[in-house]
């Protein structure tokens, strides 16, 4: 195929945010019940599990090539749980070679990666994040729904980096009273690595995962916590639209991040869409509806470009900002469109 034209102007919402990240959920189905995303009781055990709805590899590649010429250089492929998805490394090569995709990345439970990471590195995948919410085996299993075990996905971490991979990224959901002791071990285990431990405040996102303020710990309070364990010093983001807020450990033992979407919103340099394992577009991670991307498919990646063009460029999203501030909706559930 013929390289992409990077547009001279990508498009801008309506509050001047270019469209630079895409996540894409490959499926959405999962091995793990966590209480925050997918709780058992809320989503059967088969959820997702049928491939009739999926978009195929070659809608998933002209998909992106589309995201690609309208200015999306940063793709992170999400689930459900991605490696559930067969034959995972195959689309990864192809994803690997769309012009103008500058990073390429994919986030995991890790309960499946010791046996995919090698075939994921060869077939060009660049980064891996993964959801470690507890080191404890009983409170990683409590909070996986009953379904993981920690020592699978220890596993998984040793295989990636014995693949090459560097600099994994682990997310790890706080909730008060559930694992809150979970978080300095998780950074005396990974401090010094080259790894980075990022926790993340618990969200309402979705309808079924019971969200209460009161089990929200603030960023804030973790990162004194910490301080007062390990020093730590304040590190400018990496690029416009970083998420996480870095901190270095004073003694050089590398970094910790923090996100923050309920004490500390960032939706002003939101640059990210998301599209769920059917093809529907999200502009905002708690949106209440999306924008069905398969008509635009049938005319390629230019005309995905041009319907992304045309709903970008209406987008207003802010949710985090107004929250408490707008209407009760009913947003999509986070498992649907990978956080």
């Amino acid at each position: 195929m013929s390289a992409v034209a990077i547009p001279a102007a990508p498009p801008r919402d309506r509050l001047g945010r270019p469209l630079r990240d895409l996540r894409l959920s490959v499926i959405d189905a999962c091995n793990f019940r966590c209480g925050y995303c997918m709780p058992a009781d809320r989503v059967a055990d088969d959820h997702g599990m049928s491939a009739a709805a999926r978009l195929s590899f070659d809608q998933i590649e002209a998909l992106v090539r589309g995201f690609a010429r309208a200015g999306v250089r940063k793709l992170r492929l999400t689930g459900g749980e991605p490696l559930l998805r067969k034959h995972l490394p195959r689309l990864v090569a192809r994803l690997a070679a769309v012009p103008g995709i500058e990073d390429l990345a994919l986030t995991t439970n890790g309960a499946l990666l010791a046996a995919q990471a090698q075939a994921l590195r060869q077939a060009g995948l660049q980064r891996l994040t993964l959801s470690l919410d507890a080191l404890d085996p009983g409170v990683f299993r409590h909070m996986s729904g009953n379904r993981g075990e920690v020592g699978a996905v220890l596993e998984g971490i040793a295989a990636a980096e014995a693949a090459g991979f560097t600099g994994l990224k682990f997310n790890c959901v706080v909730q008060r009273g559930v694992n809150e002791d979970q978080v300095l071990p998780l950074l005396e285990r990974f401090r010094g690595t080259g790894h980075v431990v990022r926790f993340i405040e618990y969200m309402d996102v979705g309808t079924c995962n019971g969200w209460n303020p009161a089990q929200v710990v603030p960023s804030q309070e973790l990162r004194a916590r910490i301080h007062a364990r390990w020093p730590l010093q304040p590190l400018q983001a990496g690029y416009r639209g970083e998420v996480a807020q870095r901190f270095a450990f004073a003694d050089g033992g590398g970094e910790v991040g923090f996100i923050g979407s309920v004490s500390h919103p960032f939706c002003g340099d939101c640059n990210r869409a998301r599209v769920s394992a059917d093809g529907h577009l999200y502009t905002c991670l708690f949106a209440d509806g999306g924008h069905d991307l398969k008509p635009a498919l049938a005319g390629g990646e230019h005309g995905v470009a041009a319907e992304l063009g045309r709903v970008w460029s209406a987008r207003e999203d802010r949710y985090s900002e107004l929250r408490g501030q707008v209407p009760a909706r009913r947003p999509i559930e986070m498992y649907l469109i990978g956080g």
